[in-house]
């Protein structure tokens, strides 16, 4: 625009003279004269920026090192007035549950758990408790309680480290495994009002670990996360005979790795594994006379775990729409021995007899969430297990065997008034129970009251 402007004015100059008109060739030659300073300013300009740039530059690292240099040689900050007034946070969870009543296994599968009792009809299900704090300058603290009639459980109570460097951090205590995309996710942060059947298949609800966990995040643009577990492994898929002994029980590791495609799309991959050595795992199973037999399993558990995250936002903002998407499998051997009790007087069919059992299952789950106005989502999940290979040794003589793959379809919609409240209908067409689908409808009211941490990604 410059360069149009004086050779507009240069041209309006010769023109306007009054002693003669300009030729043509005194036109050319102004406007490369004209081109030849110009090329000769913008020159000067480029350099003179880069020159700048550079003296920025320099200017930002040095301000860098003497900032890690103080916070080097500075004295341990003051303890945070938060430690003494914890984020303490309340959360209501409640439910009416329409479907079939009774015992409802998985089928296939052993129950993690001695009993698979679904609630139905009105629910308060649990309440938790939460309460976090900075300890001091160099760990923070969490404590998780979960409330139900007559039983407090705790579900996570754990500290963690804050100053370690070098992107390293420790957890210590009670917590939810790493491994995995929803295992680090309480149920009042569920996209569906129940688990989805990997996970109840794999650990009941989630894995959780009385032990140490490590984490390290490497210093790259794009996201990477390394991470490894050893703990006393006394829950499913361990046990408490497997857990009373000095050294772990169970140990894990996970690799997650990520980033972002433009400012509207991020994403998240990651793979898992998990041992477990139970002992005297109980479960109860109906044997072929429709009795319920008391099995106990000792062993070796393994599960490989990969998982899948793509997250879309407009513009990067979710507030108005975002859509997610999630998808896990799951990759389990179990090999070892199985105890089988029954009350034969009573008619069971169980002999108290052990011998091998040998098991290879998978499965896994696809969802997609969509919101699509302010406050307004809808999801869609599909779960399919595959039932695989169970050897039951000789004891496979007094179970009917199964031929199938349990599979369930589940959609939702829900309704956030604000970010502490939320309303969900669920609907599910349910066939994990063999020759037995059962459609179900939930709605389900979740309510938080308190200062609350945000949710993982």
């Amino acid at each position: 625009m410059f360069h149009r402007l004086l050779l507009a004015a240069g041209l309006a100059i010769v023109l306007a003279s009054p002693a003669r008109a300009a030729s043509p060739d005194e036109i050319s030659a102004l406007r490369a004269e004209f081109d030849r300073k110009f090329q000769s300013l913008q020159a000067d300009y480029e350099a003179r920026l880069k020159v700048l740039e550079s003296r920025v530059q320099t200017a930002e690292i040095k301000a860098d090192n003497a900032q890690q240099d103080a916070a080097a040689n500075a004295s341990p900050p003051p303890v945070s007035s938060n430690a003494f007034n914890p984020d303490i946070s309340l959360i209501l969870q409640g439910a009416y549950i329409d479907r079939a009543g009774g015992e409802r296994p998985i089928t296939g599968f052993m129950p993690a758990g001695e009993h698979a009792h679904g609630e139905r009809g009105f629910t308060l299900d649990h309440t938790e408790v939460v309460a976090s704090a900075n300890v001091d300058p160099y760990s923070r603290a969490f404590v998780n309680l979960a409330l139900a009639d007559e039983e407090v459980e705790v579900e996570e109570a754990w500290f963690q480290s804050l100053r370690l460097g070098h992107g390293l951090t420790v957890k210590g205590g009670r917590f939810r495994s790493g491994i995995g995309y929803q295992n680090e996710k309480h149920p009042h942060a569920w996209d569906f009002a129940d688990n989805n059947l990997m996970y109840s298949a794999l650990f009941g609800e989630a894995l959780k670990q009385d032990g140490v966990q490590v984490r390290w995040l490497a210093p790259t643009e794009l996201f990477l996360e390394l991470g490894a577990e050893v703990a006393k492994g006394q829950f499913f898929p361990g046990s408490d005979g497997g857990a009373d002994k000095n050294g772990a029980g169970a140990w894990a590791a996970f690799a997650h790795v990520g980033g972002d495609v433009g400012i509207a799309h991020s994403w998240r991959a990651g793979v898992s594994y998990l041992r477990a050595s139970p002992r005297e795992r109980e479960a109860f199973l109906d044997d072929i006379n429709d009795f319920e037999a008391l099995t106990a399993f000792s062993g070796r558990s393994s599960a490989w775990l990969a998982d899948f995250v793509w997250k879309w936002a407009p513009d990067g903002n979710p507030r108005q729409r975002n859509f997610i998407f999630a998808a896990e499998y799951f990759d389990r051997d179990e090999d070892g021995d199985l105890l089988c009790q029954d009350d034969s007087a009573a008619g069971g069919a169980c002999l108290g007899l052990t011998d091998r059992y040998d098991s290879a299952q998978s499965g896994g789950y696809v969802q997609a969430i969509y919101q699509f106005m302010p406050r307004w989502r809808t999801g869609l999940r599909y779960d399919r297990l595959d039932g695989g290979s169970v050897d039951l040794g000789a004891n496979g003589a007094f179970f009917d065997s199964a031929d199938f793959d349990p599979s369930r379809w589940s959609l939702m919609t829900d309704y956030s008034p604000s970010e502490f409240s939320r309303f969900r209908l669920q609907f599910a067409r349910d066939k994990s129970f063999q020759d037995d689908p059962d459609n179900q409808v939930i709605l389900q009211y979740i309510m938080s009251i308190g200062a609350h941490g945000a949710h993982k990604f």
